[in-house]
């Protein structure tokens, strides 16, 4: 038995606006201090010390640590319109779904079954969440889970590269057989639910799931250019530029802004951290892993839900770690630090770097305090006007997403508004700087342009 959730009506949070759907991708590994090889990347500095956490829990230490050195900053009001230039997310218009292609988890699973189909034969075309999948194509997608098709090992299973009939190909999640983790089932079970209400085009595309015997298996869109942790490192080639990580850090505030006002139910991410964006072939970041993700307070005069602590060290927010409750703004936080990872390159933790440099926000937020805030800018990244106050304005932003309580910080929607801004006139001092280059440097930026607009 199959069925699916029927569209919500009305407009706004409350009414329960359009039904939406979305979907992720694990990240290869959930470990907060694993280093990967910088091979072909500058260093800022060279490591000195190892970190001496034994016996004591890193994620504690170090979300207290961030937590401990910043102090309350105003913020403008977040009931303001955007600003002219600002474009609000991108926000799907309402349709049904059909009776016998969506998804409820909570009531039905999806067996192997055969099935009658009627759907469009291009991928694209169909709705999210409404493939079905038995187990025989599964293994014919991912050729019986070929070593040679592995992309990813993640704390929750494992994910294959695999492609489907009409050409699309897609990542193929296989949980963990361990019929006595509970852990590991909720999580499959909350992914499912969160994947079956969102989609937004910097959101990871949904195709379906499949839950036979022991099985449990997403299948996701495959986002073919790595994750962003990935590209700082410089694992995939050539570096970011700043303009980039700007575009980055815009399309994951405005796909975090629609969890948070534009899904049909407010959504808390809850792993905001840069091994859970995924980059496609022109860089756009598509945000996934919703393993963690909860809905947020829905009653009028509730401010926040009480739940149990999850997330990754070095992102997590130390007011949600002190008092269990976890708010919209907790992402807020976890944006603060995987800014300050955009401008420096370096990871949340460096333990193998001297103890002040160790937890990368907080070292970030004394250099821009000294006004030393260009010290931080990643090796790979070369200073000039345009460059130094974009850096300035983007850590003054950090400095409002990294306060220790929620009351002090922005909302998304409103990061997604400042940045937008330091994005214009980033460009716009860049492109009138480029008057004062050889002229061969100033076609070649023109003519970046044009393609960028093209």
């Amino acid at each position: 038995m199959r069925r699916s959730p029927t569209a919500a009506t009305g407009g706004g949070r409350d009414a329960k606006t359009t039904r939406r759907r979305s979907q992720d991708s694990w990240d290869v590994s959930r470990s907060p201090v694993s280093l990967v090889s910088s091979s072909g990347c500058k260093s800022s500095s060279s490591p000195s010390r190892s970190a001496t956490t034994s016996g004591r829990n890193p994620v504690m230490i170090a979300a207290r640590a961030i937590g401990s050195c910043f102090v309350p900053q105003a913020v403008r009001s977040e009931q303001g319109d955007f600003s002219e230039d600002f474009t609000p997310p991108f926000t799907p218009s309402r349709s049904s779904y059909g009776s016998s292609h969506g998804s409820s988890y909570t009531t039905e699973r999806r067996r192997s079954g055969s099935s009658v189909r009627s759907m469009p034969s291009d991928t694209s075309q169909r709705k999210p969440g409404s493939m079905i999948f038995t187990m025989a194509e599964i293994h014919k997608v991912t050729k019986n889970f070929s070593p040679l098709l592995k992309i990813g090992q993640g704390g929750s299973g494992t994910v294959y590269k695999g492609q489907l009939d009409d050409g699309a190909l897609v990542a193929v999640k296989r949980a963990k057989k361990n019929v006595y983790d509970k852990h590991l089932s909720i999580e499959f079970q909350n992914e499912i639910r969160i994947l079956a209400r969102v989609e937004h085009l910097n959101l990871v595309r949904f195709y379906g799931f499949l839950e036979y015997e022991d099985e449990r298996i997403i299948i996701v869109e495959f986002v073919p250019n790595g994750t962003l942790r990935e590209h700082l490192d410089c694992g995939r080639g050539k570096p970011l530029d700043l303009s980039a990580r700007l575009d980055i850090a815009i399309d994951v505030a405005h796909a975090v802004t629609y969890l948070h006002m534009y899904s049909d139910h407010p959504i808390i991410h809850r792993d905001i951290k840069s091994s859970n964006i995924l980059l496609t072939d022109n860089l756009r970041a598509k945000v996934a892993d919703f393993g963690f993700s909860r809905f947020g307070a829905t009653e009028s005069d509730a401010t926040h839900v009480s739940t149990q602590v999850k997330g990754t060290a070095g992102y997590l927010d130390p007011e949600y770690l002190r008092t269990y409750q976890l708010t919209e703004k907790s992402d807020v936080f976890s944006f603060g630090v995987l800014l300050v990872e955009l401008l420096s390159g370096r990871r949340p933790i460096e333990p193998k770097r001297e103890l002040k440099e160790r937890i990368t926000a907080k070292w970030a937020m004394k250099k821009f305090a000294e006004g030393n805030a260009i010290q931080i800018l990643d090796p790979n990244l070369s200073p000039n006007p345009p460059t130094n106050l974009a850096v300035e304005r983007i850590l003054e932003l950090v400095l409002q997403c990294l306060a220790p309580t929620r009351q002090s910080r922005p909302s998304m929607r409103r990061c997604a508004e400042i940045l937008w801004s330091i994005r214009k006139d980033y460009r716009k001092l860049l492109f009138s700087d480029s008057f004062s280059q050889p002229s061969y440097q100033r076609n070649a930026y023109l003519n970046q342009n044009k393609e960028e607009k093209s």
